[in-house]
């Protein structure tokens, strides 16, 4: 759906979220886990348990968001949270939680042609990516994924030094990737708490991708909602 309204005008500089947009993320999530219970003689992980640390994964980086804890705090408490809810052993969580940064590289899958979708965008716009996360998994993803030479920059929160939606993250964005006016700026995620936020925190306009049809519950109102990545079309 696009917002009503709005003089369709197009972007020089596109800021593409990893994952949840570009990258299907639950999937990665669950081949990586299901990989390391058998790595680490844990046993089955049911499609019950990985729902389970989905939820319990979403609130640790909503915290995260919010500024309420720190990153490296969320990657070993999420799973000390979950593996507690399964009756699993927790004396190798740390552990777990490197060799998960590294497992989430190994499934590439893109949503909605995502690739094909930012090689034709790049003919004419700057490709910028903007995500959260652990350096070491998203470099994997990245270069894995073939995202690493087409993009024009790459920002990861670890290296910036701030996460999104921190005001911080993105005048760093900005400055590094010569945004002269953020009026041709629009940043395309799937999460409102972290990029349909910053977006807002940092004047530039901003597409909600929510596939699933999600109820906004927020008081953030999206530039342009959309539920396929085709429809940035009729956006850029």
């Amino acid at each position: 759906m696009i917002k009503a309204g709005k003089i369709m005008s197009k972007y020089k500089y596109l800021l593409w979220d990893i994952d949840g947009t570009v990258l299907n993320f639950e999937e990665a999530e669950k081949a990586a886990i299901r990989t390391l219970f058998d790595k680490f003689h844990l046993g089955e992980c049911s499609d019950e348990m990985l729902s389970h640390y989905i939820k319990i994964n979403k609130k640790y980086w909503k915290l995260l968001e919010c500024g309420k804890m720190e990153k490296e705090r969320i990657l070993v408490e999420r799973f000390e949270e979950f593996f507690a809810k399964e009756g699993i052993r927790t004396d190798e969580v740390k552990e777990f939680n490197k060799e998960y940064q590294l497992a989430l590289g190994d499934t590439i899958v893109f949503n909605d042609d995502a690739l094909e979708i930012i090689k034709a965008q790049k003919k004419n716009c700057k490709i910028i990516i903007v995500t959260n996360g652990t350096a070491i998994a998203h470099k994997k993803k990245l270069e894995r994924s073939g995202l690493d030479k087409i993009a024009d920059n790459i920002f990861i929160s670890e290296l910036v030094g701030f996460e999104k939606p921190n005001i911080h993250f993105f005048e760093k964005v900005i400055a590094e990737a010569g945004i002269e006016d953020v009026s041709q700026a629009v940043i395309i995620g799937d999460s409102l708490t972290s990029d349909i936020q910053g977006g807002c925190n940092s004047g530039i306009d901003t597409c909600w991708y929510n596939p699933k049809g999600e109820i906004n519950d927020t008081n953030l109102i999206p530039t342009y909602t959309i539920r396929n990545l085709h429809e940035l079309e009729t956006i850029i």
